[in-house]
């Protein structure tokens, strides 16, 4: 056991697969239960295996305490409206197009810590975003060509890009509060904070749901909690450098999910498109790890 689970790479391909599933729940459950419920449930169910995690490591409640309060508000704020932007825009996308929009985050990230964290700016970030950029407007172009009623497609995707602007703001505020902040009180008032939002949309109407519909919903938080608990692990067990060649095997689970589940086949322009936002994302990573390594 501790051979398999205490293998970075493992732990890291193990989070992917299990956001994938989680992911695809989710879409299913788009069209029967509000995003509100959705949102409650991935996120306090995710509190369950995120809690006996911390109890195992003997990180409670000493991994809970912050001497940072507000910047935790700042990144749950951030956080837990990425939270539902994503998974509205799931509603409108397959899963492959709404992952690779997604994959502008860590590009928009570079430049943030640039902005916000006084890292230089420097001219690999903006051609990384540059090539970002073109690979959504390669993805979404034939679809602004198009004159229809139904925008849903543009909705969806204008939902997720703002997901990856949102995401970027709020890792970027993780990565400031990484510095003297535990891992675990970080992921427990992220998750805390996306349930209490959730639960505040109960006046709003939450349909009752099936037994089917309740099973999925207890399994998106349990999970994307376990997600979270293996993508630490990894990040643990090894550099988070290293490991971001392995970050795009959701890419190929949320093509296969598309097929498999949902009998979606990619857009011509997707591959393309995809080339171009990886490529751009593995082009800042490789150029930063260059640059940072000693000489």
């Amino acid at each position: 056991m501790h051979i398999l689970f205490g293998n970075a790479v493992t732990c890291r391909v193990i989070a992917s697969i299990l956001f994938a599933g989680m992911l695809v729940l989710i879409k299913l459950l788009s069209g029967d239960a509000s995003l509100g419920q959705i949102i409650f449930f991935r996120s306090a169910f995710a509190l369950i295996p995120l809690c006996l995690f911390l109890a195992l490591s003997r990180e409670l409640p000493q991994g809970l305490h912050t001497r940072r309060p507000k910047d935790h508000i700042v990144r749950c704020s951030l956080g837990c409206i990425a939270m539902f932007t994503s998974f509205g825009g799931l509603k409108y996308l397959p899963l492959a197009d709404a992952t690779v929009i997604g994959y502008l985050t860590p590009i928009l990230m570079a430049v943030m810590a640039g902005l916000f964290l006084g890292e230089r700016l420097s001219l690999i970030r903006l051609t990384g975003i540059s090539m970002g950029f073109a690979g959504v407007v390669t993805l979404v172009g034939p679809e602004l060509s198009l004159t229809h009623t139904d925008n849903s497609y543009l909705f969806g995707a204008g939902l997720a890009f703002t997901t990856a602007v949102l995401a970027a703001g709020s890792m970027t505020q993780v990565r400031n509060l990484a510095k003297t902040e535990h891992p675990g009180a970080i992921a427990f008032y992220f998750a805390l904070t996306c349930a209490i939002a959730g639960l505040a949309t109960l006046p709003f109407g939450w349909p009752t749901p099936s037994l089917r519909d309740l099973l999925m919903l207890i399994g998106t938080g349990l999970i994307g909690g376990l997600a979270h608990i293996f993508m630490t692990l990894s990040l643990k067990l090894g550099e988070a450098s290293k490991l971001a060649t392995f970050e795009y095997l959701s890419l190929v689970f949320a093509v296969g999910a598309d097929l498999l589940v949902f009998d979606k086949w990619p857009s011509l322009t997707f591959f393309p498109a995809a080339t171009m936002i990886v490529g751009a994302a593995l082009f800042v990573a490789y150029k930063e790890r260059v640059k940072r390594a000693p000489v």
